[in-house]
């Protein structure tokens, strides 16, 4: 079991390198371009191949759970997370102002169950009182409350209010939620290395 947490870790740790280097290649603004557009810049390959990393981290790590005998719904919901994440790399989303396509959709909607699933996997993790708790229990906070602010614009469009990325950081509001949710996935794998640890979450998740 330990093996699968150290290559989850690797492969989130891939992911993450493989992201940051996307991101200092780019020239779009941060704050208010949303992590997807980064797909068509010169090294947008970069995207797909970070999330499907990240994909496989979570994979690793809900395998490694379930033989620790970890809740069965928490293991789903990383499950969950980790297919969305592959989802969201596999089919891009539109080029700016370009009308919502199929790949489209399912790229914003795979974002939405990901962006859901970690922080409720996190606040279960953190009602067994399992190591970092606090830490996790916080940090699920604060990536529901991120995911609130992303969806905000939506709901204003749906209203017919123009409100474009330029207009709000949602640039910034985004990466929050997905700093957070790796912040979570990583806590949990943490958490599962003691061995005394490991005794102790599985009666309270089982």
């Amino acid at each position: 079991m330990k093996g699968l947490l150290v290559s989850g870790f690797a492969a989130i740790g891939a992911g993450s390198g493989a992201m940051l280097t996307l991101h200092a290649g780019s020239d779009l603004d941060p704050l208010h371009s949303v992590i997807s557009e980064y797909v068509w810049q010169s090294a947008g390959w970069l995207l797909p191949a970070s999330l499907t990393l990240f994909a496989a981290g979570a994979a690793l790590m809900a395998e490694a759970m379930r033989r620790a005998g970890v809740n069965r719904w928490v293991v789903a919901l990383l499950l969950v997370w980790g297919a969305s994440m592959f989802l969201i790399g596999a089919f891009p989303t539109d080029r700016p102002g370009v009308p919502l396509s199929m790949s489209g959709g399912i790229h914003r909607y795979a974002a939405f169950v990901a962006f859901l699933v970690m922080p409720v996997a996190g606040m279960l993790l953190a009602r067994a009182n399992i190591r970092y708790a606090a830490a996790m229990r916080v940090l699920s906070g604060l990536a529901l409350a991120a995911l609130v602010m992303v969806v905000i614009p939506y709901v204003v469009r749906m209203f017919g209010i123009p409100l474009t990325n330029d207009d709000i950081p949602a640039g910034l509001t985004q990466r929050a939620v997905v700093v957070t949710e790796l912040a979570v996935l990583t806590l949990a794998g943490l958490s599962m290395l003691k061995p005394s640890a490991r005794r102790a979450v599985s009666p309270a998740l089982a």
